[in-house]
Formats: structure tokens, sequence, C-alpha cells
């Protein structure tokens, strides 16, 4: 066979890979629209809002260096962050093979066989000895993407791997603020031990001065016999918050993964344990997109709209390339000898005829959900917009409160100061002595529950409007992403 021959019969592929090359922009995949907000434009007050404010990363939210050096032990050591990171890794795997599709396979072969023809079988009665030898580069079963079908695959592909890294962000989110209210709630806890011991101590000291009266006849057995019982009593709360604290402890380990180090009783006041900048009372909505959760929620709603345009191309035909050139002889040494070129090019055309209506179901499939994923898409905006709202309401009443209990407890310490001098003059009774401890006891333990909901509120905040990672050190809050660019469509 002439060698222009060869290369007027090879045009009919090079035709069809340049036509492959320049359609295979072009998608059946419907025009993606973001769904409209399911939930008012404002959060919280509207009169408030401001155009922006820039949220912190982590590592500014807690300077304490003790809660810093356990929350960065825990990104390192934490299962659940591991199981997410590799997640990641798979999609990004998955995408590499989606994306392969587009190009052809190519693969160099080498082949031989050497077939003995029994007398019988063979034309000339004798039995033969035939060999064959060949070397080529091939293309197999090459899909022409005319109607984007392996494309819309690519790109489901890309936004499920988008979808995945969002989860990442958002085990990371969760992970930080998890530590941090369990740190937390350990010093809340040790902060109510230390009140219960202050607690003890002063209840000794009563039943002390109580026993000293009664020795002297000053006093009545049923005031020793209470102020023994208030005694016990608080014996039961030391043990009590002493089972919490250590309880706190486990549960903080389990999250950092690794053994505590020793912790130093840091004050709940200290404004250092958890800052959070001024954010405004009222905020746009459209914040609520810079969550992890959001923007892995509309990630899969991309994927599914890319599946559609998937569905959709199987019912147009699809063309395979399978094709080789080489060199082929009956002998090993001929193989590179001139006129021995070989060359093979078998395209292929499937046209969907009859499929018992799988084609159609699939594509009902792929468009019940797009609509599924525009759901979740929507109810995770209208959960975001609710954490944030119920956060930004319960920030200030919090601080009043905590204004309030902190005057609860000045007016108590001065009531019980009244109560026991009174006491000791034999002017009252010691029931008013114990009234005054217990509503003592309550305003402090009250004040350090305040406290700890004041501080895990930021924190509830921080998570809410999508902060906390050290990759977003700079949020800006208000300003959202432009929306990317889709794919082009033919």
């Amino acid at each position: 066979m002439s060698r222009s021959r060869q290369t007027a019969m090879s045009r009919p592929a090079l035709s069809l890979i340049t036509a492959a090359l320049l359609l295979g922009g072009c998608t059946l995949a419907p025009d993606y629209r973001q769904p409209d907000s399911p939930v008012p434009a404002t959060v919280g007050d509207a009169a408030a809002g401001a155009d922006a404010v820039m949220l912190p990363g982590w590592q500014a939210m807690f300077p304490d260096p003790h809660l810093r050096q356990l929350i960065t032990t825990a990104l390192n050591n934490n299962r659940d962050l591991r199981l997410a990171l590799l997640d990641v890794a798979e999609a990004r795997a998955q995408y590499r093979i989606e994306g392969a599709a587009l190009l052809p396979s190519i693969s160099a072969n080498a082949d031989g066989t050497r077939q003995r023809l029994p007398a019988d079988l063979s034309r000339t009665g004798d039995s033969t000895v035939q060999s064959q030898y060949g070397v080529n580069v091939g293309v197999a079963s090459y899909e022409l993407d005319l109607f984007g079908r392996v494309r819309s695959l690519k790109q489901s592909a890309l936004e499920s791997y988008l979808a995945t890294e969002e989860a990442r962000r958002s085990a990371h989110i969760t992970l930080v603020a998890e530590v941090a209210n369990a740190w937390l709630t350990l010093m809340a806890d040790r902060e109510s031990l230390r009140i219960s011991r202050e607690t003890l101590a002063a209840q000794q000291e009563s039943v002390d001065l109580v026993q000293g009266r009664f020795d002297l006849g000053l006093g009545s057995e049923l005031d020793l016999r209470q102020a023994q019982a208030a005694l016990e009593t608080a014996r039961a709360s030391q043990a009590r918050f002493q089972r919490r604290v250590d309880a706190d402890r486990n549960a903080l380990a389990v999250l950092v993964g690794a053994p505590l180090p020793p912790l130093p009783g840091e004050d709940l006041d200290d404004p250092a344990v958890a800052t959070l900048p001024d954010v405004p009372a009222g905020l746009p909505s459209s914040v609520l997109r810079l969550r992890p959760d959001i923007a892995g929620a509309e990630h899969a709603l991309r994927a599914a709209n890319a599946n559609i345009g998937a569905a959709r191309a199987a019912f147009f035909p699809r063309i395979s390339l399978t094709g080789s050139a080489g060199t082929a002889s009956a002998e090993l040494s001929g193989l590179f000898e001139s006129g021995s070129k070989a060359w093979s090019f078998s395209p292929s055309l499937s046209l969907p005829i009859f499929s018992g209506g799988r084609n159609r179901a699939n594509l009902d499939v792929a468009e019940v959900r797009r609509d599924q994923n525009v759901a979740r898409y929507e109810q995770a905006i209208q959960t975001a917009f609710q954490e944030v709202a119920d956060a930004l309401a319960a920030r200030d009443s919090l601080s009043r409160e905590e204004q309030a209990q902190s005057a609860l407890v000045s007016a108590t310490e001065r009531s019980l100061t009244l109560a026991e001098a009174r006491y000791r003059e034999g002017a009252d009774d010691y029931l008013a002595v114990l009234d005054a401890r217990r509503n003592l006891l309550d305003a402090r333990q009250q004040r350090v529950a305040v406290t700890l909901d004041k501080l895990t509120n930021r924190i509830t905040l921080y998570r809410a409007l999508g902060g906390g990672e050290q990759a977003r050190d700079a949020t800006l809050i208000g300003e959202v992403a432009a929306p990317r660019r889709d794919t082009p469509r033919g």
C-alpha cells in the first residue's frame, strides 16, 4: 500500500479528533441559576446593619496560649478531620479520573504469535508453523465528546470535589469550636469547684461557731443540726463538681486526641479566653454564603445540574475511535524493515434506539436529584439564618444578664454579712444565715453559668458566620465573592 493512500485513509481520524477538540467545550447541561434566598435580606436588626466587618482566624479569636496549643494538637490528631481530608483526596482523584476521559489513551503494544497447523487443516497437506510479530502505538475506544457527556461528568466531579473541600473546612471550624467550648466548660466547672470549696470552708467555720455557742448554752441543737446539714450539702456539692471537672478533662482529651498537658487555673472572666470583634446587630443575609455548609450545598447543586447534561447526552449518538499504527512482520528480524508498516482505524457509532425507557428514567432521576439539592441548599440557608439571628439576639441579653447577676452576688454577699452579724449578737436564729449563704452560693454559681453562656455565644456566632480557619484569617463579612463563570455550552 502506498504512503499517499495511507495518509488519505488516516485523514478521517484526524478530522474527527479535530472536531472533538473544537466541540469539546459544549454540554447539554441546563444553565445554572442560583436559587432565590428563602430568608429575609437582613439578619438581625436591619437598622443597625453594617456593610462589612472583619472576622479574624481562630488563632486571633483565642489568644490564650494553652487553648491555642490544644486546638493545634486537635487539628493534627482528630480522626474526624483526618477522614474529611481523605474524602477531599478521594474526590480530587475522582475528578482527575473523569477529566482523563477527555483525552485519548495512547499505549504502546508489542505482540507475537506462533501457530502450528496440522496437515489436515493445511492447504498444502503438510503441517506448517506460522509466525507473526507486531509493534504498534494505538488509541483504544476514545469517545468524541460531541454532546458533552464526558465534560458534564468532569464538571460534576469537580463540583463534588469542591463540596468535599467545603465539608473539610466545616469539619475544621467545628473541631475548633468544640475544643474551645470543651475548654470553657472545663474552666467553668473548675470555677464552680473553687466556689464549692470556699463554701465548704465557710460552712465548716459556721459549724464551729454554732457548736461553740451550743456548748455555751447560747444556741439551740436545731441551729447546730442545720449548720451540720449545710456542711454536708456543701461537701456533696464539691464532690459533684469534682466529678464534672474530671469528665470535662476526659471529653477534652478525646477531642484533642492526646493526653492533656497541665492546665493552669485561668479565670473565666478573663477577656483573653475568647475574644471576638464587634459584629453589628444587623447583617445582610448574603454573608451566609460564606459558611462552608452553604457553599458545599451549592457545589452539590452544581454537580447535580451537570449530571443532567450527562443524562441528556445519553439520548444522542456516541462516536468512539480505535486505531493503531506500527510495524508487522512474519519474522522478528523484519519488524523494522522497509514495507513492514501497518495501521488500523476503527471508528464506531452507537445510536440509542430502544432501551426500555432507561435513558428517560436516568434523566428523570438527574432532574429529581437537582431539585433535592435545591431543597437542601435552601434548608441550609434557613438553618444558618436562624443560628446567626439567635446568636445575635442572645449576645446583648447575655451581657445584661451577666451584669445583673454580678450585682446580685454583691447584694447576697452583703446580706450574708448582715445575717451572720445578727446571729452572733443573738438578734436572729441560724436559719437566716443558712438562707443567705444558700442564696449567695446560687448567685455565684449562676454567674459562672451566665459567663459561660456569654463566652460560648461568641464561639457560636463565630462559627455561624463561617469563620475560624487559618486559611481565611481575614474573612470579609458582608462582601460576597463574585459568582464563578459556568462551563461554556455549545
